[in-house]
Parts: C-alpha cells; structure tokens; sequence
C-alpha cells in the first residue's frame, strides 16, 4: 500500500460555519465507515449501493478502507462530536481497466445533505483524480434520483441513459 497522502487532508468551513475535515480513508476508520452506513437511512444506502443492505460485509468494509490512494482512493467528511470524530460523508473513484478512466461514488449523512458538504467532497476528489493522471470521471446513478442527477450537473457531469439498464443512467465528465 502507497504512503498515506497527508497533503490531501483539508479543513473546510460549511456555509452554517461548521467545521469539517476531508481526508483520504484509512484502514483503521473501519469502525467509522460501518456506522456512516448503518446510519444512512434506507434510502440514502439504496441510492449509492442499489441494494438493500443495514451494513458492510467485512470484505466490502476491507475493501472500503484498505485503499492503494493511487487507483483507489476515498476522502472522507469527518467532523468533531464530542471527544470523537464521526464520518459525515464519503466520495470515492475506482479506476476503470481504460488507465485515464475512474468510476466515482459519493454518499452524504442525511442530516447533512444540502449543508455542501458532498460538493467539497467531490470537487476534492475530482482534482486528487485528475493529479493522478485519471481524464475521465464517471458513475452510475439511478435513474430516480433526481437529486443526485440535479448536483452532478451542476458539477458539469453529461448525464446518458444506460440502454442495458433504463432504471440507471451513466454521469461522465471529462477532467
């Protein structure tokens, strides 16, 4: 595994002036990561995982945490609740076999839509990708989200309909 990348560790202040830390995932944030998704509501976990699942089997909670950096690479939103950080948020690109193409994900804690803190996360992610020589940012979203279809946009992501599956459309963006 590649050196923790500490120069992507960022603090950003929301517009209601809370504060949170967007970092890169580490192993030991396996905890975190199984209560940011047991936290979710059903929705919100149907929405980025397009099943149904309460929480991550150890192998996909490996898989989350245990990351190269380079190919692999999550940041997360965490902020300070009482003397313990919890995650808030988590956006991640995979890279595709085409070497300058990476599929993103993103999942924001319901209490925490709309505060701007999936924007931050994205934008952090589509420059750590771009650093990494990724030219081409996409990901599948169900065709029923339309929250999540109105924010790629604005982010300046081409939304298409995936002919193999109408219930999902693929949202690609060039870096």
């Amino acid at each position: 595994m590649a050196d923790y990348p500490q120069g992507l560790v960022r603090t950003r202040e929301l517009s209601d002036g809370r504060a949170v830390t967007i970092r890169p995932i580490r192993p030991e944030d396996a905890e975190i990561e199984q209560d940011f998704v047991r936290h979710l509501s059903e929705e919100s976990r149907y929405s980025r995982f397009m099943s149904q699942l309460h929480e991550l089997s150890a192998s996909k909670l490996k898989y989350f945490t245990d990351i190269d950096y380079d190919r692999h690479l999550a940041l997360i939103a965490v902020a300070v609740e009482g003397d313990r950080e919890i995650e808030i948020g988590v956006a991640r690109y995979v890279g595709l076999p085409k070497h300058d193409r990476c599929e993103f994900a993103i999942a924001v804690d319901d209490a925490w839509q709309g505060s701007g803190v999936a924007r931050i996360l994205m934008t952090a992610l589509m420059d750590a990708a771009r650093e990494r020589g990724f030219r081409n940012m996409q990901g599948t979203v169900l065709a029923t989200n339309h929250r999540m279809l109105g924010f790629v946009r604005r982010l300046g992501f081409s939304v298409h309909s995936d002919a193999e599956d109408p219930g999902t459309v693929t949202a690609e963006r060039q870096l």
